[in-house]
């Protein structure tokens, strides 16, 4: 719902200063100044300049002139003022707000208000600007010119653009699994210190790869303004492991892609998708034309769908997304998926993604609240119930999302179109959900997706807000790249969900006999088999085996720390690739989980670790994405960090001295430890702090872990009174998680 326009034009003006670009995350000092129109601003009158809440902008405060983000605010009338800052003052997605009322005097035309957004008079570095790119960073401004908190945008609204900086990391990125001789292509970026994709990288880049590749240039080049190079037309005849290695102009490795697989056939082809994330028409940033052309050419995606807040979402602009989905769906190279989210409150059921097979469908709303336009307010479904009823007969999936709100799937839930849920987000990490399922006795697939508001679909940094994750991705196993294949395998649970990597991941069940796998959930009615000996991650199987051989492979571009094995909530065995003999001198400490599950999750960590004893000879961080909010060594005994978790994990690793001497003590609000160094080892040493899998575990590593890849298999005793849920979670020694969708086997 916008502000008012009432007699906009003479309501006065704002400018900025200085103008242009300004690069992501840098401190800046700008000086805006409003003056007043022709009604001027009355006692008790206000105005307000307010910023999206996607943004991660520093905070404005008014109390240390040597700090960062101090913000001065004067009137060159000499009127008092009262200023405010609050990151919920104001009409979503415009929620971040900076107040300024007139509390003694008022203001006539051409009288200013002028607000130091970062003054270095006293001594401040200024204010840091937020961490990823947008061409038009707003200091929108509202004027309450009558002191009636009837706030009216002025029709011009002061601008920077916020750019790239200079890259630091480079990523090469490929399939993850293709047949002999079949058609694929090289995507290659550099990302500055925040994630954005750098339009800053130079030069001419060697690539070399580990099996012979057709179509693969010696040398690629980047100049100033490209973001990404795409290298299509590769292929190979060779069946195994391929990774490509990339150099700069000394010879110095820059990256090594993830793995691709070559192999003679394959019924089914990994598709990675990212199939949740909003644009500024809601309460993401840049628009949906730009989120699309991000997640197709900057994080490489073969498919995607905008899902943004419905109670945001217009006629009008249904309709563009609509349109949009149409025009960028290309069979073979990249889906586009029309959908949106469904937004109820938790009571009411709480986040749903509803994305179609097909453009021109009816959306229905959770509600109109942001909505001016009430004509097709019939059309709404207040709850999650009412949604699914409306759903019914639908070309559509859906899954269960855990946001701001999270999905109640015990309160409400419908087998025949939510077949996933949402593992993983810039929200954070969510295994409780899936548990919600299983012990409903729910069979669903489970997916991890970024629903990123920074405009960085697929490749979604968290940047330094409080979205205390990266953003994940989903790998769906498909005959090929359509909406259809793509729906189909959404549909039998055939994909699976990660942290951001792209690894490859096979899990299947052997059994002795003919067992029947279906066509659909047998609970839903009516549906066919077929007999096999073996079934792949997301069937639904029926056997009169005592036993399954359950198996496991997995492969990545870096170490594996451990896979965990689980039938539904329990952990059957913890595969870890190196033996206790090759344990070194580095011990890992990891924090992890969230309060509860409503907004509020996040848990603070701040804390210090002290030896005696022993000294550190070097350490790294895991999963620390903001940068504000690190871990650092202090001594050569002490260490201490800032950080937050939001369900998902972070932490270090440290070397020590000594592999075996003295005592670590861990001090936070919520753990206080003391640990023999001599006891850390193969096993975790858990600290709880209650919560939801709140809690701090210690264990050791190999000083060097060289295993990537990964096979295991364990035979799994069958109860034939209840289901089975036969899944994995892989963690990568990076900090990345994998979940495989389960294999069920039922009664």
């Amino acid at each position: 719902m916008p502000h008012s326009t009432y007699f906009a034009h003479r309501m006065g003006s704002a400018e900025i200063s200085p103008k242009g670009e300004f690069e992501a995350g840098s401190f800046q000092s700008f000086t805006l100044t409003y003056t007043a129109g022709f009604f001027g601003i009355d006692d008790t009158g206000s105005i307000k300049i307010v910023h999206r809440f996607a943004s991660d902008m520093g905070r404005p405060q008014f109390t240390d002139p040597k700090g960062w983000n101090y913000t001065t605010v004067e009137a060159s009338n000499g009127a008092v003022l009262e200023v405010q800052y609050d990151g919920k003052r104001n009409i979503r997605p415009w929620d971040k707000t900076l107040f300024i009322r007139i509390v003694r005097g008022f203001l006539r035309e051409g009288d200013r208000i002028t607000v130091r957004f970062g003054d270095r008079r006293g001594g401040s570095p200024g204010i840091r600007i937020q961490t990823f790119h947008e061409p038009t960073f707003e200091f929108r401004v509202l004027v309450d010119a009558w002191a009636t908190y009837e706030y009216v945008e002025l029709p011009e609204q002061p601008s920077i653009s916020v750019v790239a900086g200079p890259p630091v990391l480079y990523k090469a990125v490929l399939p993850t699994l293709r047949r002999r001789g079949q058609a694929f292509r090289l995507g290659f970026k550099g990302e500055d210190k925040w994630g954005n994709p750098s339009h800053r990288v130079r030069g001419t880049f060697r690539l070399a790869s580990s099996l012979p590749v057709a179509g693969l240039p010696a040398t690629i080049s980047m100049g100033a303004g490209e973001y990404a190079k795409v290298v299509e037309g590769l292929s190979c005849d060779a069946a195994g492991d391929l990774a490509i290695e990339v150099r700069d102009e000394s010879g110095g490795l820059v990256c090594t892609s993830n793995p691709l697989r070559i192999v003679e056939e394959a019924a089914l082809l990994p598709y990675w998708c990212d199939l949740h994330g909003q644009s500024e028409e809601t309460i993401g940033t840049n628009s949906a034309r730009e989120l699309i052309e991000f997640g197709r050419d900057r994080a490489f995606l073969d498919a995607m769908s905008h899902q943004g807040n419905d109670f945001q979402i217009t006629t009008p602009f249904w309709e563009e997304l609509n349109r949009l989905s149409a025009e960028f769906n290309r069979d073979g190279a990249f889906i586009m998926f029309p959908g949106y989210e469904w937004s109820g409150n938790t009571g009411l059921g709480g986040d749903r993604n509803v994305m179609f097979m097909d453009e021109g469908r009816q959306i229905h709303r959770s509600h109109h609240a942001l909505i001016e336009d009430r004509s097709d307010v019939a059309t709404d479904a207040n709850s999650a119930d009412a949604l699914f009823r409306s759903l019914k007969g639908e070309d559509c999936v859906v899954f269960a999302h855990i946001g701001g709100r999270y999905a109640d799937i015990k309160m409400s839930h419908d087998a025949r179109i939510e077949r996933a849920v949402e593992v993983h987000s810039d929200w954070g990490t969510f295994e409780w959900l899936v548990e919600d399922a299983f012990e409903q006795g729910y069979r669903v697939g489970i997916l991890a997706n970024s629903d990123g508001h920074k405009g960085r679909h697929g490749a979604s940094h968290p940047g330094a807000s409080l979205f205390g994750a990266y953003g994940g991705l989903s790998c769906v196993l498909a005959a090929g790249l359509t909406r259809r294949e793509l729906f189909d395998a959404l549909r039998k649970r055939h994909h699976y969900a990660t942290t951001g990597c792209r690894i490859v991941l096979d899990t299947s069940a052997a059994f002795e006999h003919d067992a029947q796998v279906f066509a659909d959930d047998p609970g839903l009615g009516a549906t066919t088999s077929r007999p096999a000996k073996s079934a792949m991650m997301g069937d639904i199987v029926r056997t009169a085996d005592g036993s399954a051989l359950f198996r496991v492979e997995a492969l990545s571009s870096v170490p594996i720390e451990r896979i965990e094995i689980r039938d539904r909530a329990q952990v059957l065995e913890t595969v870890r690739p190196y033996g206790r003999g090759e344990l070194g001198k580095r011990i890992r400490v990891v924090w992890e989980g969230s309060e509860y599950r409503g907004r509020g999750r996040q848990t603070i960590w701040d804390g210090t670790a002290t030896l005696t004893g022993n000294t550190v000879e070097r350490i790294r961080p895991v999963n620390l994405w903001n940068l504000d909010k690190q871990v650092e060594q202090t001594g050569p005994a002490s260490l201490k960090w800032s950080a937050l978790s939001t369900g998902n994990f972070g932490g270090f690793d440290a070397w020590l001295a000594d592999g075996k001497a003295g005592t670590l003590r861990i001090d936070t609000a919520l753990v206080k430890a003391e640990i023999p160094i001599a006891d850390i080892g193969y096993e975790d040493r858990v600290f709880d702090a209650q919560g939801i899998k709140r809690r701090i575990r210690v264990f050791r590593l190999p000083d060097e872990n060289a295993h990537r890849g990964v096979r295991h298999e364990r035979r799994i005793e069958i109860d034939r009174s209840r289901d089975h849920a036969l899944y994995v979670c892989v963690t990568l020694e990076d900090g990345n998680l994998a979940w495989s969708s389960p294999i069920y086997l039922i009664p």
